[in-house]
């Protein structure tokens, strides 16, 4: 019997009930585990350096620091969790910005309770998570993506450093990739960082993106 890859899952929302209502449905889950809430930006910060997820679930309306700002200070700190925004809002500015600033998905809140478990889990697997209606502005985003990452040549890059982006485009978590090449998953974090930092990038999604352009897989 294989070990089940739990995905562990910070809740971030101004509104208690709603984390209440998110951490009720994912704890239905065998491998979706929530292991924290937030109700402000600050507060999400902390507990994602103390508490090192796999994926946060980010509100994009909140008071004081709101998702934006927040998804911006996480990627600046180099926490390298995958971000879904998670909001009301289907405004093709915020869902531009948020893909632009390293957000791996962004889904809305009135979706039904099934296919938001199976977005997080897409997310989780290193998949964009995308409410349906929200495509032909991905697909906007993907063209106008800025192009500093072009500037690095696959051919600069460690065998090391390719073999980890290239489970990384297979939607491995970093314990997996661990396992994988048989390294510390402390290992693998240090690799995932200064690889974003050396392509110019935000987020795993972004990186694997740039894998499939290349030709790397």
């Amino acid at each position: 019997m294989t070990e089940l890859d739990i995905t562990r899952i910070l809740l971030v929302d101004d509104h208690p009930m709603m984390r209440r209502g998110l951490r009720d449905l994912l704890e239905l889950e065998p491998d979706l585990e929530p292991v924290g809430e937030a109700g402000s930006g600050p507060d999400a910060i902390r507990l994602a350096s103390e508490l090192e997820p796999d994926l946060i679930l980010l509100d994009l309306n909140m008071p004081g620091m709101d998702g934006l700002e927040t998804l911006k200070r996480l990627r600046d700190d180099e926490v390298d969790a995958r971000i879904i925004m998670f909001t009301v809002s289907d405004d093709q500015s915020h869902v531009l910005e948020a893909l632009r600033n390293g957000a791996d998905g962004y889904l809305l809140k009135d979706m039904d309770a099934e296919h938001l478990v199976a977005q997080i889990r897409q997310a989780a697997q290193g998949k964009l998570a995308l409410s349906p209606e929200l495509t032909m502005v991905l697909a906007e985003a993907i063209r106008e993506r800025p192009k500093t990452s072009t500037q690095v040549q696959a051919s600069s890059l460690t065998k090391r450093e390719k073999d980890v982006l290239r489970w990384i485009a297979k939607g491995q978590s970093n314990k997996m990739i661990a396992r994988k090449l048989d390294i510390t998953e402390g290992t693998v974090k240090v690799h995932v960082k200064r690889l974003l930092n050396k392509l110019g990038m935000r987020s795993r999604t972004e990186a694997a993106v740039w894998v499939v352009e290349n030709q790397l897989l």
